[in-house]
């Protein structure tokens, strides 16, 4: 097996902390972008894969969402490593039996908001965290998965099915940068119910994005078993 993470994407964009966190730890980046044409590589040929968040639904009927769905429980399956991020998460929901839907009061979450670890989750997630949102969706429980967070709006907000394979409802990839360009791209989500004017996401990216920034450093070390205690 090669020494390279996967990330698959749903669009052409690549910025954020993901990739340059992975590469400083040594492992080699391997973009796969389904929805341009890019085949799904096989689920053994990596370290470990990455699933991205994206403006699709995880309940749209394009036949590459499908594919992503049966490629990710068949890593599931064979015991590989593999995180889901916002739409990833939800599509991993999805691949392993579990409902994707909107808040049923159109509730979103874009911008900065707190999550609440459970006991499950302390270990993993701190008490005071706050983390980068952009959905209008939300994912029930796998019923064969740990809740390691919550959330005040979207109750499942990161959950564990082993030390190989998590979902997070939430961006950890998403810089202040990244998220300032998304809200200039996207003004009009901003008006959504549950989302963050401009300015104050800009005020708590000042307070939040770097203790962000370790935390999701310190995760992939968990996630690819280089911390002391992981597989």
């Amino acid at each position: 097996m090669s020494n390279s993470v996967v990330v698959i994407a749903h669009s052409d964009w690549r910025q954020g902390r993901l990739a340059p966190l992975l590469e400083a730890k040594g492992y080699r980046v391997e973009w796969c972008c389904p929805v341009l044409g890019d085949e799904l590589p096989a689920t053994g040929g990596h370290t470990a894969a990455v699933v991205l968040g994206g403006a699709q639904s995880a309940n749209d009927p394009e036949p590459y969402l499908a594919k992503e769905c049966d490629w990710m429980r068949r890593q599931v399956e064979e015991g590989r490593r593999l995180l889901g991020i916002c739409l990833g998460a939800q599509l991993l929901a999805r691949a392993l039996g579990a409902r994707v839907a909107p808040h049923v009061e159109g509730i979103n979450e874009i911008g900065y908001y707190p999550l609440y670890p459970t006991a499950a989750g302390s270990a993993v997630i701190p008490e005071g965290m706050h983390v980068y949102h952009w959905h209008k969706e939300g994912f029930e429980l796998p019923g064969q998965a740990e809740l390691l967070a919550r959330g005040d709006n979207f109750p499942h907000q990161a959950y564990r099915l082993s030390s190989k394979v998590y979902g997070l409802q939430f961006h950890p990839e998403v810089t202040a940068a990244v998220a300032a360009a998304w809200v200039e791209s996207a003004p009009e989500h901003l008006t959504r119910p549950g989302a963050q004017a401009a300015e104050q996401q800009r005020l708590l990216s000042e307070q939040f994005d770097a203790p962000l920034h370790g935390w999701f450093d310190h995760f992939l070390d968990r996630w690819l078993g280089r911390a002391q205690g992981n597989d």
